[in-house]
């Protein structure tokens, strides 16, 4: 097998190097979680939007399905702080901006979303006592009694870094494992330390810097889609590869057919980072809204956005309007291929073997 830094295979007790990013907004699925771990890779279940008990229905789903090792994904910060207290001007502020669009699909302006608070410490909870193979986080880091509890319980951590100072900051609390998070990636943004828009490195260049100041095996994730940016990967340093979006348009994703008609189309070609759809910093393939309002000033905090806006989403999917809408997806969605996991996977073993 061609030489890495460190072969995190016993770490994590996989055959090969290759973690399958995991998603929210249901884009995760049992069935795609199990048929990568089943294929010897590590699937991975975004469960930062499901309450507990949810949270275990999914672990009890995934191992009818798999008797592999897999990965439950969460949010350290999984509110803003705003998001507890919004007030009434604030929200009408950001409801005028995108009021116009509501209109042109006929549907009615959501009311104020319900304030939050972080479900993170109980989803925590569950994890612990479900014990899944692997616990990776973004957003920041666990406490240390969280992550001396995943140790005694035999449970691989993973945090995400887009920085250097985040992945020393992640080594010195201990995790297993650092993923090297580029700004080519989909979805959402990481950052703890200082915010998205100040933290876009480029995967590679990421993963070069931190595998000479960092003694934490790294994986590599951003635009990694195929057998040539997996051995680059490789060769820059990285021990493994997380790969989203490629795993996105496999059929057994969660991702509608409407998505994956996106992930294959023209419009793939063109990604852009934004935060009107959640609050947050994120890439995918743009659309018309995000591409209007991408220097908007004000959005609600996160997660309030997306409840916001997800009856615009909903009605712009069933009136068949997707050019309206932001797809979520790294930068090198242009050249994916393959359709299954399978031959995904069939497609990247020679390398691995190599």
């Amino acid at each position: 097998m061609m030489t890495r830094k460190k072969d995190i295979a016993p770490i994590l007790k996989i055959q090969h190097p290759i973690l399958q990013g995991p998603f929210g907004g249901g884009l995760s699925s049992s069935r795609l979680v199990a048929a990568v771990s089943n294929a010897g890779g590590l699937g991975g279940y975004g469960a930062y939007q499901l309450e507990p008990l949810q949270i275990t229905e999914v672990i009890k789903e995934i191992r009818e399905l798999t008797n592999k090792p897999f990965n439950i994904n969460l949010w350290v910060n999984d509110a803003d702080a705003n998001a507890s207290d919004l007030n009434d001007v604030e929200f009408e502020n950001v409801a005028a901006v995108f009021k116009p669009y509501f209109e042109e699909l006929n549907i009615p302006l959501p009311r104020k979303p319900q304030n939050v608070t972080s479900k993170f410490e109980k989803q925590v909870e569950v994890l612990l006592s479900q014990q899944p193979a692997v616990f990776s986080f973004v957003f920041g880091i666990p406490s240390r009694d969280i992550l001396i509890e995943c140790s005694k319980r035999q449970i691989a951590t993973i945090g995400a870094a887009t920085t250097l100072d985040e992945a020393l900051a992640l080594e010195d609390a201990g995790v297993d494992l650092i993923v090297a998070s580029g700004f080519e990636a989909g979805g959402h943004r990481p950052s703890f330390i200082q915010t998205p828009e100040l933290s876009l490195h480029g995967t590679f260049t990421l993963v070069h810097q931190l595998s000479s100041k960092v003694k934490v095996p790294l994986i590599a994730a951003g635009g990694i889609v195929d057998a040539k940016s997996i051995e680059a990967a490789f060769k820059l340093g990285a021990s493994g590869v997380q790969i989203g979006t490629a795993f996105l348009a496999c059929q057994e994703s969660g991702a509608s057919n409407e998505y994956r008609e996106v992930l294959f189309s023209d419009r793939a070609k063109y990604t852009s980072l934004t935060n009107v759809f959640t609050g947050r910093l994120a890439r995918g393939i743009s659309g018309r809204v995000g591409n209007d309002l991408r220097s908007v000033a004000e959005v609600l905090p996160f997660p309030l956005q997306s409840v916001f806006l997800s009856p615009l989403r909903k009605a712009a999917i069933e009136q068949g309007r997707t050019e309206l809408l932001t797809f979520w997806a790294g930068q090198n969605a242009m050249s994916l291929k393959h359709k299954t996991v399978k031959d995904f996977f069939d497609s990247i073993i020679p390398v691995l073997k190599s």
